[in-house]
């Protein structure tokens, strides 16, 4: 499963931030890594210096061999919890879609 992380202009898209998601990511679908082909994180910060409540923002994009696309987005005050969200988010969805393809 690859992982690719992106990151907009407001989000410091340093080697040790993507190594960690990475990580993280790869050890929280462990059990789809065989089905989902690449994994694309997109990282931002809505109100850039500005701040503000819940403005950073994770969406994962799942690509799962024979099937489309499963994305979310979570939006939290730090960008670790946002991945963390994005991260529950797609593993609910991920876990729906194959129970609802083994259901048949």
């Amino acid at each position: 499963m690859l992982v690719q992380i992106n990151t907009d202009n407001n989000i410091e898209g340093h080697h040790r931030l993507e190594e960690y998601f990475t990580t993280q990511l790869q050890t929280s679908l462990k059990k789809y890594e065989e089905k989902i082909t690449r994994l694309e994180v997109h990282l931002g910060d809505e109100n850039s210096t500005k701040g503000g409540e819940n403005d950073k923002r994770c969406s994962i994009e799942a690509r799962i061999a024979g099937l489309k696309p499963i994305g979310v987005v979570n939006h939290a005050n730090t960008i670790e919890k946002a991945v963390a969200g994005a991260t529950d988010k797609i593993k609910s969805a991920l876990e729906h879609t194959f129970g609802k393809l083994n259901a048949n």
